[in-house]
């Protein structure tokens, strides 16, 4: 079990300088690792699975290199923990990012967090990926291709006939899947979910979790402007990224591939836990019918 016992007595043997210090769990766990408040100023992640440990080493050695480059701060590597008898794998202490999740934080502007967010997309993409680490299971293959995902959307749609258009829906999916990326490979956050992004006084403040980066086809990194953003700011998101249709296309299908096999996951239709995949859904294909 990863619970503070656990982190405490890593902390004691690994990092004995910071053994006094309080230990808490974040509010708001994510799913890839379970978070503890070290102090005030830093964070542990630990890995809660075997499929998330590739990405304690990746954040360790790429942030570092990344972070100046970017408009807006990112989670700073202090340390990483060894396995032991009691934790079979690494983990990480990040420097501690102000803020609240804009999952839940009030937003003042949407539309200018929309373009702030634009901007920084823009600079990670600009940035040098020579010998960035290639889309692949690190990343749950963002930044590659969706095609790896195609029977599990097709299984999606099929659990869900009676309750979306299936046929729009696969519409959406197939017409992304006859494109590709044409360009070279750029970075790529691999989770731009609300989850991962840091709300001060109403604006975005920082982006944070990048245990899904990789380099390869930006389209993963479009599913915010459905599942976050909607008209006026949607459309400035989009204005300010320079990706062609076949890249927005495939936004689409990443988002709208979460979004099904989130719904159909559902071992029990439950009409409020429904509501948002419904949502994130219906916003795709509204969106595609409108540029279509």
């Amino acid at each position: 079990m990863i619970d503070d016992n656990l982190v405490r007595r890593l902390i004691i043997t690994q990092f004995p300088q910071w053994k006094d210090l309080s230990i808490r769990p974040v509010t708001h766990q994510g799913w890839d690792n379970r978070t503890f408040h070290l102090g005030e100023r830093m964070l542990v992640r630990m890995p809660s699975s075997m499929d998330y440990v590739a990405q304690v080493e990746k954040e360790q050695h790429w942030l570092p290199k990344l972070a100046p480059l970017l408009p807006l701060p990112i989670p700073t590597p202090l340390a990483i923990g060894m396995p032991t008898k009691d934790y079979p794998w690494r983990w990480s202490i990040n420097a501690f990012l102000p803020g609240d999740s804009a999952s839940t934080a009030p937003i003042a502007e949407l539309r200018d967090f929309a373009t702030n967010l634009a901007r920084f997309l823009i600079a990670l993409q600009s940035i040098d990926s020579s010998g960035g680490p290639p889309a692949g299971a690190h990343s749950f293959f963002r930044g590659g291709s969706l095609s790896v995902y195609d029977a599990e959307t097709r299984q999606a749609l099929s659990t869900l006939k009676n309750k979306i258009d299936v046929y729009t829906a696969t519409e959406i999916w197939e017409t992304a899947l006859a494109t590709t990326w044409q360009g070279a490979p750029v970075w790529v956050h691999g989770d731009l979910s609300t989850g991962n992004l840091l709300v001060q006084e109403g604006r975005l403040c920082a982006v944070i979790d990048f245990g899904q980066l990789a380099v390869g086809d930006p389209a993963c990194d479009l599913a915010i402007a459905w599942t976050l953003f909607k008209g006026e700011s949607r459309k400035a998101f989009r204005a300010m990224l320079p990706l062609d249709v076949g890249t927005w296309a495939r936004g689409r299908a990443w988002t709208l591939w979460k979004a099904l096999i989130v719904a159909a996951g559902m071992t029990e239709w439950n009409a409020i836990e429904a509501a948002e995949p419904l949502r994130i859904i219906d916003a795709v294909l509204t969106d595609h019918k409108g540029n279509t």
